[in-house]
């Protein structure tokens, strides 16, 4: 009854703040995955290439226990300013705050202890919180922008003619913001990656966060992908067939103990094309025939354990495009950077 009650509120306040709130922030959204936030900056990156004597600087920021941070409070005081009814923010406070917590492990349970920061465990009101908290940390410079998704946040700077000096001060805003909000940056996570595809590169100089020098990387993690700083995907292709491979196997199995073939195409959809198809209108038009061929090899493979046809994997992607391109955050996301 109670989640019942706070899917009611959660709803009202989604239709209420959602003009309000960051659209660079890409998680909890109906109609928003990481394939979003994959496209939106592709699509800033590759534009911003397009023009002479630039590059980009991406920092991925990683927030220790980011989630654990919470202080409700904060959250309160930042709803009210958004302009969300006063009962309403004195509920959420109490829903929030004094929440008696133990730990039960077979018979025995822990002494209970009262928590009023992190997310409320277990509530459907939870994954709004985070992005109600940060729904304030933007760029502050139009050729900045601070993509986020969830607590994944990368910090987007489009540099032209060695101008760093945007970069550098976003990033100092960005860890003075944190302090008032109770997040700490965890500097030996949080990496760095420049994009520069000049023929005369000038050597890139450090980022220094708190005193310590920022790992430059070569890839890395991106919501969902392997993003690499010449922006190709052969270690992204890489690591889908590898667990598409892994996922064959079981589809052998369940073929030698005689399972049905409709009942094989439903594992295969559901495992091994939901992997081949992860963040595939981002990212397949831009992979070589080579890459499109390992894929497509998993996809033959499947057939002949099953022995029926699937659907090849440029049909996986025509399939999934056509739905994003009906999907309308996207295209107005798009054409506001246009």
């Amino acid at each position: 009854m109670m989640k019942c009650f706070e899917r009611l509120v959660m709803r009202h306040i989604k239709t209420q703040l959602s003009p309000l709130l960051d659209p660079m922030q890409f998680a909890y959204r109906p109609n928003h995955s990481t394939d979003n936030a994959i496209i939106t900056t592709l699509h800033l990156v590759l534009t911003h290439l397009n023009n002479k004597d630039t590059y980009v600087r991406m920092l991925f920021i990683d927030f220790s226990s980011a989630f654990n941070t919470i202080i409700s409070q904060h959250l309160i005081k930042k709803l009210s300013l958004l302009g969300l009814n006063t009962s309403l923010c004195n509920w959420i406070l109490d829903l929030l705050t004094g929440r008696p917590q133990a730990v039960r492990i077979g018979n025995r349970i822990s002494s209970t202890t009262t928590q009023s920061t992190e997310a409320l465990q277990g509530s459907v009101f939870s994954p709004l919180q985070f992005t109600l908290l940060t729904h304030d940390c933007v760029a502050m410079y139009s050729l900045n922008h601070i993509v986020k998704f969830a607590d994944d946040t990368t910090v987007l700077v489009l540099i032209s003619k060695n101008d760093e000096s945007p970069y550098r001060e976003e990033v100092h805003q960005l860890t003075a913001w944190c302090g008032p909000n109770n997040l700490s940056l965890n500097i030996d996570k949080t990496k760095h990656m420049v994009v520069d595809f000049r023929r005369a590169q000038s050597g890139h100089s450090p980022l220094i966060i708190n005193d310590s020098s920022v790992e430059i990387v070569k890839s890395t993690k991106f919501p969902g992908v392997h993003l690499a700083d010449n922006l190709t995907w052969p270690l992204n292709i890489s690591s889908i067939t590898k667990k598409a491979q892994q996922c064959l196997y079981f589809l052998r199995r369940l073929r030698k103990n005689h399972l049905p073939p409709h009942i094989l195409t439903m594992f295969y959809r559901g495992t091994i094309e939901s992997i081949l198809s992860s963040c595939i209108t981002a990212l397949f038009g831009i992979c070589t025939v080579s890459n499109h061929e390992s894929l497509q090899r998993i996809v033959r493979t499947a057939e002949k354990i099953i022995r029926v046809s699937l659907p090849s994997i440029m049909d996986i992607y025509t399939t999934h495009c056509i739905r994003k391109a009906n999907s309308p955050p996207l295209v107005e996301h798009l054409m506001h950077y246009m």
